[in-house]
């Protein structure tokens, strides 16, 4: 084991010493301090060790040295030989290299200036390649500033484009180009601030430009309107034409006709079709939206666009405070809306997205309610049919203009119906102050025709035809002036309600309803208001009154004429389910009925004024044997009365004869039985029975004719057995029969007869008018007063 170990360890020396021969200095350490981290004398052998190697290779060196010590003396020696001639030859190279200076000083100085030329030209062709990279640059730079200056700002924005990408990266470590590239964010920020300027400008241009813009687009809607109705002439006489209508670039053929040759050149002579571009320049606009594209900022672009139009919008419909007093402020009021949607779909269509049809929708929505709202309105105030009509008109065209874009306008066409009912409204006030005036004008006489050509006139106007008239003249028609007068106002009213109804887009059975409700309106409302106004007027006699009567008896046959026009209008016949009745008759009839009554009215006036004339002596002890002058006045003018009532149609004569009767027996009535007068003489009595008796006899002359035996003579019945009662004084046979069916007082009321021979006693008492009884039989006064007790007690019956 002792052999084995330092076998061992001997071996590891032998590696220790390879690797120290092997590695460099440094790295020894790490090596000797494993020596001496073996075994405790571990480094004593390793020294003897070491100092055995060190002694070998001293020998390997020693023995080097003798091998080679004989070839080193012989170098020695040879080198002291070259010495010399190494000196010799130092002299003759420094004497070489002296001349040779001296003679290539020349030459570096020629080679200097040629080295500071090459150095010259390399620079130059450095400066001009650079220049060559430079020069695209700034040429670029001068084209973008003379766009900017030319206002050409689109491909100004094209050309930083291609500086930025392109030309100045090439050269972007020059400071120009970095001053340039710095400046490119500030030149698109003024061209963004000038073409938004440049918009504004173009947003207010078109806010003063949409009444012109609007203008010819309605205009030429207008003429396309008139076009069409020619063409609608023109087909239903067999020519074939087709009109074509042009705004904004677009082209509207309608109803396939194709043009006559003639007329397409006149209307290509009268007027040149106008686009939207001609009347506004939009380049500002495209402009601003491409600049605002190509710097990717087209939302913020479109924003803005539509929010100042929308509030150009708002200001557009904003009517003026007056416009509803003439035309011409309802149609600038409608040419700047249309001219704003035609501008509006003008972008629409030549823009992709800046405005949209949902947009132009929610203006168009927007402005329509505003419209039908400032219209209703503004209707209201207008007082002129002349003006509705124009309104009506613009309206139309209007929304015609508007269709012809793709906006919806059917609550434009329903708004009409309501300005319909406004125009129908101030057509009738107009009409009614004509009527007054037709009325007013008017001598309540009939018409007197002299000759047959006066009497066509009269005829042509009014549908009247009597056999018996048309044979000699001269004659006199029973209507009197304002009879024909109105029958052609009607019709004006017609002719000026029909207007209203060209171009609503309605059929012909509507617009015939339209006609017949108007008409009916202006019968059953202006008319028989003017009518029942002219018969309640004071200064309207009674002679007048049966003019109205017979006036209006021929109006009301006239009715069916009325019907007859309106059909031959509106080719609707009358026959037809739905069509709506003239209601004339009523309104004739009406008038006529208000008429007899007043004159029913004013007849028991006038036979009041004359019973207010009376003056009875009612103390007289007899009669003067006459009637009284105010009756016999007042009976002539009942029988000259009742003279022209036989002109009045029906039993309107006899019904007015029987009132007269009835109240002139009540007026006598009561004034026998007025409270305020106490005594009545029997003297009184007879002289009121002779006035009586006048009176029978007027009712038994027959003053109108028609009643059949006596029956007016029955309106005095009552006074007749009142006066027989108290003249033949046959109180025996009153109280006898009273009751009776067959008493021949069966019309005296017991309480009449008391209130009467009340006032005679009385007068018996102070005046002593019975004095003649009571010679004859003093028992008469007893009677009397049974009488009144019996009287008494007879009423007090019918009271209990």
């Amino acid at each position: 084991m002792a052999e084995n170990e330092t076998l061992e360890c001997i071996t590891e020396h032998e590696r220790i010493l390879q690797e120290i021969e092997s590695t460099d200095t440094a790295c020894v350490g790490p090596t000797l301090r494993s020596i001496y981290d073996d075994q405790p004398n571990a480094h004593k052998r390793f020294m003897e060790k070491l100092d055995a190697r060190i002694r070998n290779h001293d020998r390997e060196i020693e023995k080097m040295c003798n091998f080679h010590h004989q070839g080193f003396v012989d170098a020695i020696t040879e080198l002291l030989k070259v010495r010399t001639d190494a000196e010799k030859l130092m002299g003759q190279v420094t004497d070489t290299n002296r001349r040779l200076q001296e003679a290539g000083r020349e030459v570096t100085a020629q080679t200097q200036e040629v080295i500071c030329c090459r150095i010259q030209q390399r620079n130059m062709a450095t400066t001009v390649e650079k220049l060559q990279l430079c020069i695209p640059v700034l040429e670029m730079y001068s084209k973008l500033k003379e766009q900017l200056e030319t206002k050409r700002y689109y491909a100004a924005l094209k050309t930083m484009e291609q500086l930025e990408k392109v030309f100045i990266p090439r050269v972007s470590q020059y400071r120009f180009c970095q001053i340039m590239a710095e400046n490119l964010p500030r030149l698109r920020e003024e061209i963004k601030e000038i073409s938004m300027s440049d918009l504004k400008d173009f947003l207010e241009s078109i806010r003063k430009h949409s009444d012109k813009v609007g203008e010819t687009a309605m205009r030429q809607a207008q003429h396309h309107r008139t076009f069409n109705r020619v063409v609608t002439k023109q087909a239903s006489m067999g020519h074939y034409t087709k009109p074509v209508y042009s705004f904004n670039g677009r082209t509207h053929t309608h109803n396939g006709l194709m043009m006559d040759d003639d007329t397409g050149d006149e209307d290509e002579a009268d007027e040149e079709v106008l686009t939207a571009q001609d009347l506004v320049d939009f380049s500002p606009v495209y402009r601003c939206l491409h600049i605002y594209t190509v710097l990717g900022d087209r939302e913020t672009f479109e924003n803005y666009y539509r929010k100042q139009r929308k509030k150009q919008a708002r200001l557009v419909l904003q009517p003026q405070a007056n416009m509803h007093e003439t035309v011409e402020g309802y149609r600038r009021y409608f040419n700047q809306i249309v001219g704003f949607f035609v501008v509006e779909d003008h972008i629409l269509h030549a823009t992709h997205g800046l405005v949209t049809r949902a947009f132009t929708d929610e203006l168009w929505n927007m402005a329509l309610s505003k419209i039908i709202a400032v219209l209703r309105t503004h209707s209201s105030y207008c007082e002129d049919p002349d003006l509705v009509l124009e309104l009506k008109n613009l309206i139309v065209i209007f929304a015609d203009t508007l269709q012809d874009y793709g906006f919806p306008v059917n609550r434009l066409f329903d708004l009409l119906f309501e300005v319909r009912d406004q125009y129908n409204e101030t057509l009738l006030k107009k009409w009614a102050l004509v009527f007054r005036e037709i009325f007013e004008s008017d001598t309540y006489s009939p018409i007197p025709v002299e000759t047959e050509d006066e009497y066509k006139v009269v005829v042509s106007r009014f549908p009247f035809h009597d056999a018996e008239i048309e044979k000699d003249f001269p004659k006199k028609l029973p209507m009197s002036q304002s009879v024909p007068v109105i029958y052609t106002q009607v019709k004006e009213f017609i002719y000026a309600s029909l207007k209203f109804s060209e171009s609503l887009h309605r059929s012909s059975t509507e617009i015939d309803d339209m006609l017949r409700k108007s008409t009916n309106l202006l019968l059953t409302r202006t008319l028989s208001s003017c009518l029942q106004n002219l018969i309640k007027k004071p200064h309207i006699g009674l002679t007048e009154l049966v003019q109205i009567i017979i006036n209006t008896t021929h109006l009301e046959q006239a009715c069916r004429y009325l019907e007859e026009f309106i059909t031959n209008i509106t080719n609707v016949s009358p026959e037809t389910v739905h069509t709506t009745r003239l209601y004339g008759l009523s309104t004739f009839k009406d008038a006529r009925h208000a008429a007899e009554g007043e004159i029913y009215t004013k007849l028991n006036q006038k036979i009041d004024e004359f019973i207010q004339l009376a003056d009875y002596e009612w103390g007289m002890t007899e009669s003067d044997g006459r009637a009284s002058g105010y009756l016999m006045d007042l009976i002539n003018f009942l029988r000259s009365t009742f003279q022209v009532f036989t002109h009045l149609p029906g039993k309107v004569a006899q019904t007015a004869c029987m009132s007269a009767c009835k109240h002139l027996s009540i007026s006598l009535m009561q004034m026998l039985l007025d409270t305020e007068l106490k005594q009545i003489s029997m003297g009184a009595i007879q002289q009121f029975n002779l006035d009586v008796i006048q009176c029978e006899l007027f009712a038994s002359s027959e003053p109108v004719p028609g009643f059949q035996g006596d029956t007016l003579q029955l309106a005095f019945i009552d006074l007749r057995q009142l006066l027989d009662l108290f003249m033949v004084w046959d109180w025996s046979t009153y109280l006898a029969d009273y009751g009776q069916p067959t008493s021949k007082y069966l019309r005296v009321n017991p309480a009449t007869a008391l209130a009467l021979l009340e006032k005679m006693k009385d007068t018996s008492k102070k005046n002593n008018i019975f004095s003649q009884f009571r010679k004859n039989d003093r028992d008469k006064q007893k009677l009397i007063e049974t009488v009144v007790k019996q009287l008494r007690s007879l009423v007090n019956g019918m009271s209990s």
